[in-house]
């Protein structure tokens, strides 16, 4: 349990999410969210070099990435710090902000920043040597296809691995259909009243089309619109499966920043010096080859363990679900209504762009509970090679 780390309330923003392919498409995305960075900070008036340490999140390669969080520092206007590039997949989020506040807490850091960003779209292309190779052939790797088509390690695709759960713990196709709707009925509360959820957290990300013309990207990309009937029209991704491209995320692009702090940091920089926020435990696990849906549940017991509560104390839980699988798995083993959680949005609506995924999640979960008076924010989430990461926070 942690007892000295804190994100100052307002201390973060997520990008709006950009559908694959489109108009974050061409951007390199440790530029973009260095550039989004930067433009919030100014916004704020918060000067980057208060900042001693800075992680970088990002998942699908870009130019340069080599040099990544040094790189991204430096263009963000915190020249002087250094840092470290995190890669794991859709956990980077919350690892990033666990592996900050950790730091916080031994007095390693008094400030550092969390900076989490990736770009699916035009995923790089990888040619290896072969040396063994007939006539100087090569071995070639598609960073985002490869790797959403198989696990090195299982041997199946992402899907695979969510009708697997759902084939043995007996989860149907109308039951992903139910809460694939129910997702959107969340996330489109978020969009009510001019989008006045959505307006307390988010920030629009600055894209040069040309040398003359720059456009916003204020809201979210790509989302389709769903009904009950458009769902059950829907046929299956994998033969005699429970899941439609209804019922799982999409590729996605976009960055989040979060600031973790010490209190007395943390109260400096707050917009409501009366709003705590805690960072109190972090959870892991891995499941059985091939059910990632499965990682998620002890990840979540092991965090709330931590924190010395229950699943009965916490005010809202957040989760990735990359399929619905995610959640129906989650709410029978919690015992919890599966109805109940994700309010306002969540991946399997909005996309999933790897790396900030979880970032938004987490911050649409802070101010969720901020809205409700306080309480326990439960974040939990799947990652590629049948992983999962899980984390508590006392808003109040």
């Amino acid at each position: 349990m942690l007892t000295k780390a804190f994100i100052p309330y307002k201390g973060y923003y997520s990008t709006p999410f950009a559908r694959w392919q489109g108009t974050m498409a061409n951007e390199n995305s440790i530029k973009l969210g260095s550039a989004t960075s930067a433009r919030w900070l100014a916004e704020k008036n918060w000067d980057p070099k208060m900042f001693d340490y800075l992680f970088l999140g990002i998942t699908i390669g870009q130019h340069y990435v080599f040099y990544g969080s040094t790189w991204a520092a430096a263009m963000m206007g915190a020249a002087g710090i250094p840092g470290v590039t995190l890669m794991q997949a859709c956990s980077t989020s919350t690892t990033c902000i666990f592996e900050a506040a950790a730091g916080v807490e031994t007095g390693l850091y008094d400030i550092p920043y969390c900076l989490m960003t990736d770009r699916c779209s035009n995923g790089p292309h990888t040619i290896w040597p072969n040396p063994k190779g007939p006539g100087g052939e090569v071995e070639s790797e598609n960073w985002m296809m490869d790797h959403f088509s198989k696990d090195p390690w299982a041997g199946g695709a992402m899907i695979q691995t969510a009708e697997n759960v759902a084939q043995e713990t007996g989860v149907t196709r109308e039951e992903c259909d139910a809460v694939a709707f129910r997702r959107y009925e969340q996330y489109a509360a978020a969009l009510a009243d001019d989008r006045a959820f959505q307006k307390r957290y988010m920030f629009p990300a600055e894209i040069k089309v040309s040398k003359k013309k720059t456009v916003l990207v204020e809201a979210d990309e790509g989302v389709t619109p769903s009904t009950k009937e458009g769902l059950a029209k829907l046929r299956p991704v994998l033969p005699d499966g429970s899941h439609t491209f209804g019922a799982q995320t999409h590729p996605a692009d976009g960055n989040v920043g979060v600031v973790v702090a010490t209190r007395e940091k943390a109260k400096e920089l707050s917009a409501d010096p009366g709003i705590e926020i805690q960072v109190i435990s972090y959870g892991y696990a891995r499941a059985k080859k091939g059910f990632m849906a499965m990682a998620v549940v002890p990840a979540v017991r092991m965090a709330l363990e931590k924190a010395g509560i229950s699943i009965n104390d916490v005010k809202a839980v957040k989760t990735h679900n990359p399929f619905a699988a995610n959640d129906i798995y989650l709410a029978n083993e919690m015992g919890i209504d599966v109805n109940s959680f994700n309010n306002y949005g969540s991946p399997l609506v909005f996309g999933h762009p790897q790396a900030p995924t979880a970032g938004r999640c987490i911050i649409e979960g802070i101010e969720e509970v901020a809205m409700a008076g306080g309480g326990y924010l439960l974040f939990g989430g799947c990652a590629a090679g049948d992983t999962g990461a899980a984390l508590v926070l006392k808003i109040g």
